[in-house]
């Protein structure tokens, strides 16, 4: 993603059907995209180019371009607090950047941490009463989630504040994505003729049409999963019942290894 911003939407060449699509409402879906992704996972402040570090709250194509002339100039950045050295960068635009930006080889071990600088002095004192350093504090999930909350709030951080600190704390830039479940095909499927009749088989959905889904059984052929064999009652809308890269079980209805086709279905499978 970090090399894709410095790309034209247009110029992308992502799909066939890219340019039957309103360039306009293309180039604002992948903007939203993007920030979505960059206030989630947060950029590393010394490598991120200019295109990329546009896109975090607070910040725009003239800060960007400041903020890498001044690295050019001066080398990476040692923690968060040096940001405010970039000319033109004030208070405000600090405020709203700062969590989003990392710095893995800082000397402050927060500055890796979705932890906004706002919030470093509560995470000091609460170090300081459990009489552990952050080093220690950080990733210890046991003593985190021993914790109460509520017993933590303060006038300046609120209950919701601190779930979100104690939960950054306990995974310091935690992947936002959910577990990737590992997924193998059959591997006694090695050709179209290994299939038959009432097999049942590990699948990944590639391709939805108006009329059903294609999926990837590991063969070089794909296979049709018909929408009226996803469901028992009538499927108006395959997208309604399957979504692209699900992996799910499916029987073998039917195979034509002279024409290379598979009939796939959803229904009796035990």
């Amino acid at each position: 993603m970090a090399e894709f911003v410095k790309i034209d939407p247009k110029a992308l060449g992502v799909g066939q059907y890219q340019h039957d699509v309103d360039q306009k409402l293309l180039k604002e879906s992948l903007t939203s995209t993007v920030e979505l992704c960059v206030n989630q996972v947060g950029v590393e402040l010394n490598t991120a180019s200019k295109e990329l570090l546009t896109y975090v709250s607070g910040l725009g194509p003239k800060l960007a371009a400041q903020i890498i002339e001044y690295r050019n100039q001066k080398g990476d950045f040692d923690n968060r607090e040096s940001l405010k050295k970039v000319p033109g960068l004030g208070p405000k635009a600090f405020q709203q950047a700062a969590g989003f930006l990392r710095i893995k080889e800082g000397t402050n071990l927060l500055d890796t941490s979705a932890v906004h600088p706002e919030n470093y002095a509560f995470v000091n004192k609460l170090s300081s009463d459990l009489s552990i350093s952050i080093k220690e504090l950080v990733g210890n999930w046991k003593i985190l989630r021993s914790l109460q909350p509520e017993s933590l709030v303060t006038e300046e951080t609120g209950l919701f504040t601190v779930k979100d600190i104690l939960a950054e704390l306990e995974k310091p830039g935690r992947d936002p994505r959910g577990e990737i479940q590992p997924f193998s095909f059959d591997p006694n499927v090695k050709h179209i003729s290994s299939l038959k009749e009432g097999m049942v088989v590990p699948g990944i959905v590639t391709n939805i049409t108006a009329f059903g889904a294609f999926v990837d059984i590991g063969l070089h052929e794909s296979a049709l999963l018909h929408k009226s064999e996803m469901a028992p009652e009538f499927v108006k809308n395959p997208s309604d019942y399957v979504v692209l890269n699900q992996q799910l079980m499916v029987k073998i209805k039917e195979v034509d290894v002279e024409k290379k086709r598979i009939a796939l279905s959803l229904l009796n499978i035990s």
